[in-house]
């Protein structure tokens, strides 16, 4: 059987994941290290995620607003931990004006800013200087906010949509007067983002809490959605923190309680972002390109009439343009079909292949037999071939297409989920007990997946010992899952009682 791309999978994951961004016109080189120029496609699922995310933000009572680019250093240097953990990945601006020396252009040294300017790598900082000043009373919580914004972190390894120097995404910024209401905040969003990703962006996923390792800096506590990849690595997708008072008390958010006496405000922030689309390219592509599930698919039906520059073209067209017609005026997942005509005058074969290599749900073939018959060819995306290993090219009546279009949407998205959700369940090994299997395991196969193993949660130096230990054999903690059955043994790093269980994996 002969795919669609150069390279499968197996041979070389890394240049399979490059080549499906390539040839599915998603994403290219800017000329920034680390910076890439996001194509109409790709660009389009990140509007799909971006309509769908934002509906779900505010539906939980949020509401979208926006602030700078540029940060202040001094609203940074307000608390320690945040700085640190960032310092490596900032990016800050010096001067305001630019002079040419010597035929090149260099910062002027009269246009020195008074304070460098940092390019915004997380909001927390400047937003809760904002919140000082909106909150003066208990009457004047919770607030909810959320920002679509850009981010700059200078990443030294990147790669497109999961690790880039700058990349998209939303930011939740809130503030509340308890912290019980913080942290049902701080959960609330975290179950967002795993409906979001298994409902929507079909990536099953397991929902938990970081370690302490892993936090974001300044947190009090860090949850996460993690999801497997086809090559066993998990890719953190989301994350939704509780930060207590870190940053009220760098930021002064008192407000005055209903006895009239000073409180510091407990804050949350969560995020999501284009790494998203990373996962589902990871999660869904296969050895023709990208599968993309139907909620956020650009387009769910593409229209390809087969033209031959023959009389019959015309009648051709217009035979796929009333179909185009008829599915936009239908409805799927409670939104309008999103259906397209291809008219592009290019060999017909050329255009399906286009589109099976971008993962367009449904593509429709369209020729002078099919106009004649009152047929369509179908083809669906999340299975292209049949037993015999030739293109699955169905011939429908054009009136029963129509007519089941919305259920099969519904299925392929079904489809891919399940696929997805099967991989993941059958690739946790819940059984190992000791370093040795640990190790082990993660050198039996290629892609072994995860381990769920007894974890004592140590702190300090018993920790770091861990986490060297980890990096050692290229391992990670993931998340402690907020299902996962009672931990009943000892930790299998520590030998101390466990009292939960964690998630060790590869990681991108």
């Amino acid at each position: 059987m002969k795919h669609a791309l150069n390279v499968t999978r197996e041979q070389d994951f890394a240049a399979w994941y490059q080549a499906v961004i390539t040839e599915a016109d998603m994403a290219e080189e800017s000329g920034v290290r680390g910076c890439m120029v996001i194509r109409p496609w790709g660009y389009g699922i990140w509007e799909r995620i971006q309509t769908l995310l934002d509906a779900r933000i505010k539906q939980t009572g949020h509401e979208n607003c926006y602030f700078p680019l540029f940060i202040p250093l001094s609203y940074f240097e307000k608390e320690a931990e945040h700085v640190d953990g960032f310092a490596k990945e900032m990016a800050v601006v010096t001067h305001h004006r630019l002079i040419q020396k010597d035929g090149k252009m260099v910062p002027d040294p009269e246009a020195k800013l008074e304070e460098p300017l940092v390019v915004r790598p997380t909001s927390e900082t400047v937003i809760g200087a904002a919140f000082s000043r909106w909150v003066q009373s208990w009457r004047d919580l919770p607030v909810l906010i959320n920002q679509w914004a850009n981010v700059v972190r200078w990443e030294m390894r990147t790669r497109m949509f999961l690790r880039t120097s700058e990349f998209l995404w939303q930011e939740g910024h809130t503030a509340h007067s308890t912290v019980d209401e913080a942290m049902e905040e701080t959960m609330k969003m975290l179950e967002v983002y795993r409906s979001f990703a298994e409902e929507c962006v079909g990536l099953p996923v397991v929902a938990g809490e970081k370690p302490e390792n892993e936090r974001f800096p300044g947190a009090v506590a860090t949850y996460s959605i993690e999801a497997m990849m086809q090559d066993g690595k998990a890719l953190q997708a989301g994350t939704s923190h509780f930060l207590g008072t870190t940053f009220s008390q760098a930021q002064n958010i008192k407000f005055q309680n209903a006895e009239g006496q000073q409180e510091l405000a407990q804050t949350t922030s969560w995020g999501m972002s284009t790494r998203m689309i990373g996962g589902l390219i990871m999660v869904h592509g296969d050895d023709d390109g990208l599968r993309v599930p139907p909620r956020v698919a650009p387009y769910q039906v593409v229209v390809v009439p087969m033209l031959r520059d023959t009389e019959e073209d015309a009648a051709i067209v217009d035979y796929c343009t009333d179909l185009v017609n008829q599915l936009n005026g239908l409805d799927v997942f409670r939104e309008p079909v999103r259906a397209l005509l291809d008219k592009r005058p290019s060999k017909a074969a050329t255009k399906r292949w286009g589109w099976v290599k971008k993962g367009a749900p449904i593509v429709i073939e369209v020729g002078g037999r099919d106009v004649a018959g009152g047929n369509v060819s179908v083809i669906r995306r999340d299975r292209l071939y049949r037993e015999d290993g030739k293109l699955d090219s169905q011939i429908m009546l054009k009136a029963a297409f129509v007519a089941n279009v919305t259920n099969l949407l519904e299925h392929i998205q079904a489809s891919l989920f399940a696929d997805a959700k099967a991989r993941l369940d059958g690739n946790i090994d819940r059984s190992i007990t000791d370093l040795d299997a640990l190790k082990a395991y993660f050198k039996a196969s290629k892609n072994p997946g995860w381990a769920l193993v007894q974890w004592a949660k140590p702190t300090g130096a018993e920790l770091e010992k861990v986490v060297q230990w980890l990096k050692g054999e290229k391992l990670t903690l993931r998340n402690v899952p907020t299902d996962a059955e009672a931990a009943d043994g000892a930790c299998i790093f520590t030998g101390g009682t466990a009292i939960e269980r964690v998630l060790v994996g590869r990681s991108y």
